[in-house]
């Protein structure tokens, strides 16, 4: 709207002391916005961003200094990449909390793993997405994302996933 003050988007490292609030607002996006289900196993995954914190990239965004989002970027050798060949990058598990979608965070965040992948001379930046995340998946390509059927896999029945690339 007219005269409506836009946020600046702020994407850095996470801090220690957020892992707990990254793990909850990640769960929170995952489980309450109904993408994966409260008794899946992959919660526990979602939860520990201690974990992603040492063995990823842990980002998030704020906006207006709350924490508004995260990501995990997966640089080669990451035992997160589950999708990305030796000479690319991945981010996984991007989250953006409902207040905060609309104002580009999610974007902001697939760009900083994009400039960390293009920074370290990578020839591109992969991400796998489940069917029912339409709203991600516009976001991709819109960042200028393909999508690579080829690529497409199952981590475990029942559970397809979609994948996009973007090449440098």
């Amino acid at each position: 709207m007219f005269g409506e003050k836009v946020e600046k988007v702020v994407v850095r490292e996470a801090r220690a002391e957020e892992y707990p609030r990254v793990g909850e607002l990640t769960v929170e996006v995952y489980v309450h916005g109904g993408l994966v289900s409260p008794a899946s196993t992959y919660v526990n995954t979602l939860c520990d961003a201690a974990d992603r914190g040492e063995k990823s990239d842990l980002l998030v965004a704020e906006v207006g200094g709350q924490l508004a989002g995260a990501v995990a970027y997966c640089p080669p050798g990451s035992p997160y990449a589950e999708l990305a060949g030796p000479d690319e990058g991945e981010f996984r598990m991007l989250a953006v909390l409902e207040w905060a979608r609309g104002k580009g965070v999610g974007a902001a965040m697939v760009r900083a793993c994009a400039e960390r992948a293009r920074d370290a001379g990578l020839v591109g930046l992969r991400i796998s997405t489940q069917r029912n995340m339409d709203a991600a998946q516009r976001m991709y390509e819109r960042l200028g994302f393909v999508r690579t059927p080829e690529r497409d896999w199952a981590p475990v029945p029942g559970v397809d996933l979609l994948t996009y690339a973007l090449a440098f």
